[in-house]
């Protein structure tokens, strides 16, 4: 019997894992890597969620969350940002990858563009998408809402909410919600303070909500349990910031 059972969940892992699929696609020369999740019962009207990822690229979490929304109906895609030759293989080079992306703000916004077309093509209604994003990825999904991409909300885990104070605020029509940790110590009191007003300015319909206890990176299991180290996963603002985002996706997709 428990031989039986064994199987059956093997069967079922191997089912899941069998509905990502690596998709490759381009901007310009530059090769780039993503993921697709198409849902076996997509709900009404096909929604689809669009994945940006941490500092170091397209990681197990990403994927992971990719598969447990597909699971949930929607059509998923993890966008590559970084291009087939560029991923970091180190903090330093994490850094500077991301950092260049931060300051020429529309080449990311461009690689956002091109990865919403993947999950268009894949399946999802260029109508019924929300771009969610971890980390350097939560600054990305900001930045899908500063570039006026056609998505109906955006969701930012941990991340990064400094612009430039040079680029002058533009009217924000997508929905965005920011899950923070309360003890972020990467994002300062002034990026927050600028970041309200902005979307304040932008006549956005925001909401930011805070964790206690919660540093960096508190969904990333592979981050450890340390806070001192300024990034670690907290299992009770994981949990919270996926009920948020659930609710979030009830109220803003068709």
């Amino acid at each position: 019997m428990k031989t039986i059972y064994l199987f059956i969940a093997l069967c079922m892992t191997t089912f899941s894992q069998a509905q990502l699929k690596p998709v490759s696609y381009n901007d310009g020369n530059q090769k780039l890597n993503g993921f697709s999740a198409v849902p076996s019962k997509p709900n009404n009207n096909n929604p689809g969620i669009l994945i940006l990822p941490a500092w170091k690229g397209i990681n197990n979490h990403s994927k992971e969350v990719a598969q447990k929304l597909s699971g949930m109906g929607y059509y998923a895609f993890v966008a590559d940002i970084y291009g087939e030759g560029n991923y970091p293989t180190n903090t330093n080079e994490a850094a500077q990858q991301s950092g260049h992306y931060k300051t020429n703000y529309k080449e990311y916004q461009k690689r956002i563009t091109l990865a919403l077309e993947q999950l268009i093509k894949s399946g999802a209604d260029a109508n019924n998408i929300v771009v969610i994003g971890y980390c350097f990825g939560g600054t990305g999904a900001l930045e899908a809402a500063r570039g006026n991409l056609n998505v109906k909300g955006v969701v930012s885990f941990h991340g990064g909410l400094g612009k430039d104070a040079s680029r002058e605020n533009s009217n924000i029509t997508a929905k965005v919600l920011v899950l923070h940790g309360a003890d972020d110590p990467y994002v300062s009191q002034s990026d927050i303070q600028s970041f309200q007003q902005e979307m304040n300015g932008s006549n956005a319909d925001w909401q930011m909500v805070y964790y206690s206890g919660a540093v960096h990176a508190f969904t990333e299991k592979e981050a450890g349990n340390d806070n001192s180290k300024g990034a670690a996963y907290n299992e009770k603002a994981d949990k919270r910031s996926w009920e948020h985002f659930l609710l979030f996706l009830k109220e803003v997709l068709k």
